[in-house]
């Protein structure tokens, strides 16, 4: 991981968008910060395509997506924002008008829903001192399982439940606060794939040199895999001997100040 100040002008400036993880990126104590909130604003204000991919559930980020108390007073300035590890989004159709879009069709979402509770049940029998995540009633197509934000396990107990998802078939991944498992191909490089799509009528791969990503964990590691112009916050130092593809740059702050730095990289590299 390279210093975010080796991060080339020339680089910088052909960008046209922004995929962001959420917890522990954007925010900072589980919340948005001011500086970051201003960082969003300011990108859409450049014209940049902003786009927060989460493993949060999709009911978690309607406020955000929505405006009201939880979110602060206004919607946050995005283009869309994807939840459940690309699963399912929240995209404006147009001004005003907001739509909840799936991969899944609703059989198959049904019938996931179903065989996800039993392997949550097998999780918490098999593995003491487990729990859902707080967030789990806003969930449509994953299921998770706390480690850090309200319940704090030990490395050998999230490795043990990560076994237990990928046994029964799941794909687990290990964010900065949670367990998540899901059945599906779809992750968050598909879910940006899928989005951009669906939201812009382009390929994300015809175009992906001209997008950055900006994330924080073990989770993100399809991204920065992915993305040549990939950061993570400074955060990501808690992760990263777990790291098989890190970020290519790294903030010199953490969460939402660093990722205010970054947004301050790009916009810096379009001013003439």
């Amino acid at each position: 991981m390279r210093p975010l100040a080796n991060w080339t002008i020339e680089a910088r400036r052909p960008l046209i968008g922004v995929f962001t993880d959420i917890d522990d990126t954007l925010t900072t104590h589980g919340a948005i910060t001011p500086d970051a909130l201003q960082a969003l604003a300011d990108l859409k204000a450049a014209g940049l395509h902003v786009i927060p991919i989460t493993g949060r559930p999709i009911g978690w980020c309607e406020p955000f997506a929505r405006g009201g108390a939880l979110a602060g007073v206004a919607p946050w300035p995005v283009d869309a924002i994807v939840a459940e590890n690309g699963a399912v989004a929240f995209a404006w159709e147009s001004p005003g008008r907001l739509s909840k879009i799936y991969q899944q069709t609703d059989t198959v979402r049904s019938s996931n829903f179903a065989r996800m509770q039993q392997v949550a049940s097998e999780v918490l029998r098999r593995v003491p001192g487990t729990a859902l995540s707080q967030d789990s009633p806003g969930r449509e197509t994953d299921i998770a399982i706390d480690h850090s934000e309200f319940t704090h396990l030990s490395a050998e107990k999230i490795a043990r439940v990560v076994q237990l998802m990928q046994s029964a078939g799941m794909t687990a991944t290990v964010s900065s606060i949670h367990i998540n498992g899901w059945f599906g191909d779809h992750n968050k490089l598909e879910g940006a794939r899928w989005l951009v799509q669906t939201l812009l009528k382009r390929r994300l791969d015809d175009e992906i040199d001209r997008w950055a990503y900006v994330g924080d964990s073990s989770n993100d590691q399809v991204m920065f895999q992915h993305f040549k112009n990939s950061v993570g916050v400074a955060n990501i130092r808690r992760f990263e001997a777990e790291l098989s593809h890190p970020p290519s740059f790294i903030c010199p702050s953490e969460r939402g100040a660093g990722f205010a730095e970054v947004a301050q990289a790009i916009l810096q590299a379009r001013r003439p």
